[in-house]
């Protein structure tokens, strides 16, 4: 008999192109050699594969859903000066996030006042976007894992990088967290700030009591009557709020910052399309700063700017229609930009120096300027 012996080389990913036709699906190819004194035989033994799964068709989606309404449905607070504050019913709101929801509305339809605010609470609000009740939630809302996956929702680009504070009285003699002992501080329930300061103190070993409430103004209220030696919130919410209460002057800040509170619109997970449209309405008024366009000068620029990006952008390169791409007009970046301004105008106006809030920017500068606030490119 001949002396033999078997020998696997590899398996091996191999795709076939007919000339000329279409690719067949993918085959998983085993190359078997037998190698004896004589000859090497090669067999070729094709698997078929799985082929990757298409996207699940769909009759339009949130897009198409938005449009046949005739306006945008935003979730907001409602509670909460300098973000959202007012009446959501009669749609007498205003805020950061508000001019987020007013952004969306221009890109899709040209007009920023093609959306109805809906007010939730904390515990309300991914139920409400879920059960389809809202289109997006802008309702200062802090992007976390557990949120990502157990609410079932996404969230689209930051908007606003905060972190949590403590406030207290200035005659109260706390100078820091360990004055707390023993205490109460005041927080909402179901939020994230409620974790954070309970983890916050069983780390670091601070004995204090931990008094919720279900609301924004419940919990600042019951701060401002003495029920709490302190309250806790994001620091910029805690600017906004000491700014309405009787006596702001009084009321002192602490420099500890309990955590990290990127705040991002969130909208549900079964619609690529309708995040990937409110993450670019996000990064297009970031970009507008960074290209120096303003409510005032966008659509002269968009007719004589030579900088092809911004070309891209505005919609006055012929050879590129950037919002085809989201399911928009063409000219939905300058819609926005006209409506409500570049990030810089939409901060300004509710945190501005000129403002009641008066919150530095810091991180929510540009990244040129020491900031987080980046866009990424439009091509």
């Amino acid at each position: 008999m001949k002396n033999r012996s078997l020998l696997i080389l590899a398996t091996l990913p191999l795709i076939l192109v007919a000339c000329g036709g279409q690719p067949p699906a993918p085959v998983e190819v085993t190359r078997e050699v037998e190698v004896t004194r004589e000859v090497e035989v090669t067999r070729i033994v094709e698997v078929t594969l799985a082929a990757p799964a298409e996207p699940a068709a769909t009759s339009g989606g949130k897009l198409a859903e938005v449009k046949a309404r005739g306006k945008l449905v935003c979730g907001i607070n409602g509670q909460l000066p300098g973000f959202s504050f007012g009446d959501a019913q009669s749609g007498n709101v205003a805020g950061f996030d508000v001019d987020f929801c007013r952004a969306i509305a221009a890109a899709i339809f040209g007009d920023k006042n093609a959306v109805e605010f809906r007010s939730y609470s904390a515990e309300q609000r991914f139920a409400a976007l879920r059960n389809g009740d809202i289109d997006v939630l802008m309702r200062n809302t802090t992007w976390t894992l557990s949120r990502n996956a157990d609410e079932q929702v996404n969230f689209a680009a930051i908007t606003f990088y905060d972190g949590q504070g403590l406030m207290v009285r200035r005659d109260s003699g706390v100078a820091g967290l360990e004055d707390l002992a023993g205490e109460a501080v005041c927080v909402q329930k179901g939020t994230t700030t409620e974790t954070n300061l309970i983890e916050f103190a069983t780390y670091n070993q601070l004995q204090f009591q931990v008094a919720t409430f279900d609301d924004a103004d419940r919990t600042f209220v019951a701060y401002a009557d003495g029920q709490c030696q302190a309250v806790t919130a994001d620091k910029s919410a805690l600017v906004t709020r000491r700014a309405i209460l009787p006596d702001p002057q009084n009321h002192i800040i602490l420099d500890a910052t309990l955590s990290k509170e990127p705040l991002a619109p969130v909208v549900r997970q079964d619609d690529p399309q309708w995040r990937n449209l409110v993450d670019w309405v996000v990064f297009a008024v970031i970009a507008a700063e960074e290209f120096n366009l303003n409510a005032q000068n966008v659509e002269a620029v968009a007719e004589t700017d030579r900088r092809a990006e911004v070309r891209r952008l505005l919609g006055s390169d012929p050879q590129t229609d950037l919002g085809a791409k989201l399911g928009l007009p063409k000219s939905w970046a300058v819609n926005v930009i006209k409506a409500v301004g570049n990030y810089a105008e939409i901060y300004d106006r509710h945190f501005g120096p000129t403002t009641i809030n008066q919150i530095p920017r810091g991180l929510n500068n540009l990244y040129r300027n020491g900031g987080l606030l980046y866009a990424p490119p439009f091509q």
